[in-house]
């Protein structure tokens, strides 16, 4: 686990030196042939050798050109309720990572009942539809094929591709590409040598792009040409575990607390817990998408025990998987992140587009 952050740290450009160059090096040879298969699978659909297949209904894109960690769900969730809002049915086309059906398509939530537990679903796809009533969510391997599933049994009005930039099968209204505005590309190397799913050359692909974690709404304009907003992730509330109370963050702030997480970048975690003025004792990192079982939560007690703290607290994606284990782990919380979007006029324009072009199918 600690293995797969340090390798991370040297994909994204974060960690530098000759043990970053060595294993970048490495790396280098399959990172060739893994972008030639990029660009030979790119081509084909350039050329009509593979098919872009179209649903009845508009499709929102929302994903990254690199592997992980930029924030996708909480948009996903910002996007989700502003169609919502505006009295649209909306449905969340997910691929279920990690979930046990992951592969064909399930309904986890026909907007009123949730039909799946977790560990079918997959952790994201799960929270969200726990948190968001009227949300339909529908996992598959084949967005297509999900979303005919959910044409034929919830005739949604949008849908929302979530983690769709690479899935060209499916054609896409408003393709929405999230980036790291630190370090949008990690050190612009394809998979496995760095972080890029893609090759730079895709981004063009993308209608609009929105840099994460920006405090402030003037950054960089990397990519002139595209239009873009800048969002930062924040704690809103915590909430008590097993979907307990809602508390604010102040009644922490004279206890001592272990953090954890299992989430592609749990140091953004931990800063934002940082900045609410928590006093956390020990941070503990797991794998991205952990499936926690007697190991996990064992070193979870007794790292708690031993620094004497008050409480746990973790995000909202692991708090899901945690279930069989809530009277063990003792008192514990979930934060509740917030997306901010400094300036909303450059999506909200792209989204009414959209509203109004599903009115009128």
């Amino acid at each position: 686990m600690l293995a797969e952050h340090y390798c991370r740290d040297i994909l994204s450009g974060k960690r530098q030196g000759a043990d970053a160059r060595i294993l970048i090096s490495l790396m280098g040879i399959p990172a060739i042939s893994y972008e030639a298969i990029l660009r030979l699978r790119i081509l084909a659909y350039s050329l009509g050798l593979l098919y872009t297949k179209r649903l009845p209904k508009p499709v929102i894109s929302v994903g990254n050109i690199t592997a992980g960690g930029t924030g996708k769900t909480p948009i996903v969730e910002l996007i989700a309720r502003y169609c919502l809002d505006r009295g649209k049915r909306v449905a969340v086309l997910s691929r279920g990572y990690r979930g046990s059906a992951q592969g064909r398509p399930g309904i986890v939530s026909d907007g009123l009942n949730l039909l799946m537990s977790p560990d079918e679903a997959g952790d994201e796809p799960y929270m969200l539809a726990e948190k968001n009533p009227g949300l339909m969510v529908i996992t598959g391997a084949d967005r297509y094929a999900a979303g005919i599933l959910a044409m034929e049994r919830l005739k949604p009005d949008i849908f929302i591709m979530d983690d769709g930039f690479q899935h060209l099968r499916l054609y896409r209204d408003l393709n929405i590409l999230l980036m790291d505005h630190e370090r949008p590309l990690g050190n612009g190397r394809v998979l496995p040598a760095g972080l890029m799913r893609e090759p730079r050359s895709e981004i063009k692909r993308a209608d609009l792009i929105i840099y994460t974690r920006c405090e402030s709404k003037d950054v960089f304009d990397h990519f002139p040409g595209i239009p873009y907003c800048t969002a930062f992730h924040d704690i809103a509330d915590m909430v008590r575990a097993p979907g307990g109370e809602t508390v604010p963050i102040s009644s922490l702030s004279r206890k001592r607390g272990t953090a954890f997480a299992g989430i592609a970048e749990p140091d953004s975690f931990f800063a934002m817990l940082d900045k609410a003025g928590l006093d956390i004792l020990e941070k503990i990192r797991f794998q991205d998408h952990c499936n926690y079982g007697e190991k996990e939560i064992s070193k979870i007690i007794s790292v708690s025990k031993s620094a004497s703290a008050d409480y746990l607290i973790t995000t909202e994606k692991d708090s899901v998987k945690l279930s069989a284990y809530r009277q063990r782990l003792g008192k514990i919380y979930s934060s509740v992140l917030e997306v901010k979007i400094h300036d909303m006029n450059p999506l909200a324009v792209r989204l009414e587009k959209i509203i109004c072009c599903g009115e009128s199918k």
